[in-house]
């Protein structure tokens, strides 16, 4: 039987034969073998670009997306490119019990992701300043002038106007939100003012207003916008976590899921001003009792995914700033002291030379109190320990368990996995005298203000004025450190019940270099449904849109698909071509081979040399 040997010199000897019966089955297919075989390798490279290359392409570009979405919330410098079509605008007017003010924000067009909220920034103009603009006093001032709210208001939105492109004005939400100085009016002199403007203030703006948008808002709304705009800040509502992230367990109402939620841990505020109190922080473990004191809200644009949907208690305590706790107790002194006087005969603090011992004063700081009819004059002793004691009945604790300040229920706080973070007056006490702001500690904390409480007036003068405290520390502070220490210490641990050995309150003015307005959570809150607008327009793209992405995609790796389809075009060249060289050789020797056959002697070689 004829053979055909294969020989080659370079870059090695080797030589071997095959029948001509084997060959044609192992090395020369069919032309349906060949199409088959090429289909199979183009699909096994499909598949390749798809599940590999794609979902590495795919994971790089959340991954740049993210990066840029977090440091563009921190940094938040740039200057707006106002001629961006793509950009949106919203306004805010905070109208507070001194004053209101105007804050101005933007944000790119949603990318279409359902499970992502808006990527919300405070606009700033060419000096890189944020856009904003106050005026005085509150409108609240005008309780008895009602018509002249929109007037009030018009030079605030005529700044406003002037940073937002004019064709973007009738898409701009306006939203008016009034605090403090509003609440305290009777309700037919907050309604005066606000249908008003109202009234007004579609006659000469644009922007998008409309009654639901002015509103006076309480207190827990305004401790749950604070919440909202400080942990978008930090990153917290971003549900892609990474490895030793702390991540929290939750218990989402209304969720068809029956496993608990694992997202990121968000963090808890505290505020302390100079009238009232605040506390704020994510409850993920709902308890029945806890419910009417809740505020349940979705940050997400669709209401029926629950994955955005947070319970944060929100607790408000007036009189328990640190102003008003120190006029809570100057009053409580000139009362109890005069009534002490009375029964004895006695004349403390009516005269310099018999002054009443105040432990939550600085040594030998001489101090006047009261109005001119009970004037009581203070000398101090400088006591943190008795001074942290005489401040306790002023919490009006109770004895009931899981209460704070003045008997308020308060849900548990997992201490071990928990995170907060104090402004205001945490702030001032920690950093303006004792210059240890930041990762608070209790024992180093309390060390610090015995210390400072103990340390002589003149001595605290001649430090004061040698500039070792706080650019922006006055005399006011030196001279009630002491009481506003004990006061925020006994706060925190008997009022809250915060252990003494809790290690993650971060005391802040500040959130990555910049400060953080309630304004910004209200925003985020109020917009939560116009990423559906995006959405949808997205949607009306349709197989434009997934094309177009196909098309990037495979540009993105035309040097593999090139080379792919080079080797493969090689192989099938070469394949075809030892068809045609069989055809030849099986032409050209079988006729000659019938003698062979019949003598039933051995076919001869033929040697092909390649």
């Amino acid at each position: 039987m004829g053979r055909i040997n294969f020989s080659c010199l370079f870059p090695a000897s080797w030589h071997f034969s095959l029948s001509c019966q084997v060959l044609p089955r192992l090395l020369i297919p069919s032309f349906r073998q060949l199409l088959f075989i090429g289909l199979v390798i183009c699909l096994i490279g499909i598949l390749y670009l798809l599940f590999v290359g794609g979902k590495g392409h795919a994971s790089w570009i959340n991954k740049e997306n993210h990066f840029h979405r977090h440091l563009a919330r921190v940094t938040d410098v740039d200057v707006m490119d106002t001629s961006n079509p793509n950009l949106n605008y919203g306004l805010v007017v905070d109208c507070g019990s001194s004053g209101s003010r105007v804050f101005v924000y933007c944000w790119p067009q949603h990318n279409g992701n359902p499970h992502e909220l808006l990527d919300i920034r405070q606009m700033r103009d060419q000096h890189r300043k944020p856009v904003v603009m106050k005026i005085k006093p509150g409108i609240s001032e005008l309780a008895k002038t009602p018509e002249r709210a929109s007037d009030y208001i018009y030079p605030l939105l005529s700044f406003a106007a002037q940073h937002i492109p004019k064709n973007k004005h009738q898409e701009t939400p306006l939203y008016i939100l009034c605090t403090a100085g509003m609440r305290i009016l009777p309700e037919s002199q907050q309604e005066a003012l606000l249908e008003d403007l109202r009234t007004d203030i579609p006659v000469h703006f644009n922007f998008l207003f409309s009654d639901s948008h002015v509103e006076v808002i309480s207190g827990k709304q305004e401790g749950v916008y604070a919440w909202i705009g400080i942990n978008f800040v930090l990153g917290r509502f971003n549900h892609v976590h990474n490895d030793g992230e702390p991540v929290v367990e939750v218990h989402v109402p209304g969720s068809d899921q029956q496993e608990a939620l694992m997202r990121k841990r968000t963090a808890g505020v505290l505020d302390m001003g100079g009238v009232s109190t605040q506390i704020a922080y994510e409850v993920p473990k709902t308890e029945e009792i806890a419910k009417n004191l809740l505020a349940e809200f979705n940050l997400g644009c669709d209401a029926h995914r629950t994955e955005h949907v947070y319970r944060v208690y929100v607790s408000t305590f007036l009189g328990f700033g640190g102003n008003a706790a120190r006029q809570r107790y100057e009053e409580s002194l000139i009362r109890d002291t005069a009534v002490r006087n009375k029964l004895l005969g006695q004349h403390i603090g009516e005269t310099a030379e018999s002054p009443l011992l105040d432990p939550c004063l600085p040594p030998d700081l001489q101090d006047e109190i009261g109005p001119p009819t009970q004037r009581l004059i203070l000398r101090g002793t400088g006591d943190f320990e008795q001074c942290r004691q005489i401040l306790q009945p002023f919490l009006n604790r109770t004895n009931d368990t899981q209460t704070s300040l003045s008997g308020i229920y308060q849900p548990a706080i997992d201490y071990s996995n928990s995170q907060f973070y104090g402004f205001s007056e945490f702030y001032y006490c920690t950093e303006d005298v004792l210059r240890m702001g930041g990762d608070y500690n209790a024992s180093r904390y309390a060390q610090a203000a015995k210390g400072y409480c103990a340390t002589q007036w003149k001595t605290l003068k001649e430090r004061f004025d040698s500039g070792l405290y706080a650019s922006h520390a006055d005399l006011h502070r030196l001279k009630y450190q002491c009481f506003k220490s004990a006061w925020m210490y006994e706060v925190l641990h008997a009022g809250f019940s915060f252990p003494t050995n809790y290690k993650n309150l971060k005391t802040a003015l500040l959130v990555y270099d910049k400060e953080v307005q309630w304004t910004l959570g209200a925003i985020l809150y109020r917009t939560r449904f116009l990423p559906l607008r995006d959405i949808q327009q997205e949607s009306l793209k349709g197989a434009h849109s997934n094309w177009r992405h196909s098309f990037s995609f495979v540009n993105n790796h035309y040097l593999f698909l090139a080379c792919f389809f080079i080797v493969l075009l090689s192989i099938i060249l070469y394949l075809l071509r030892l068809r045609r060289i069989h055809r030849r050789a099986v032409q050209l020797y079988t006729p000659s081979s019938a003698p062979w056959l019949e003598e039933g002697l051995g076919s001869p070689t033929l040697p092909i040399n390649l």
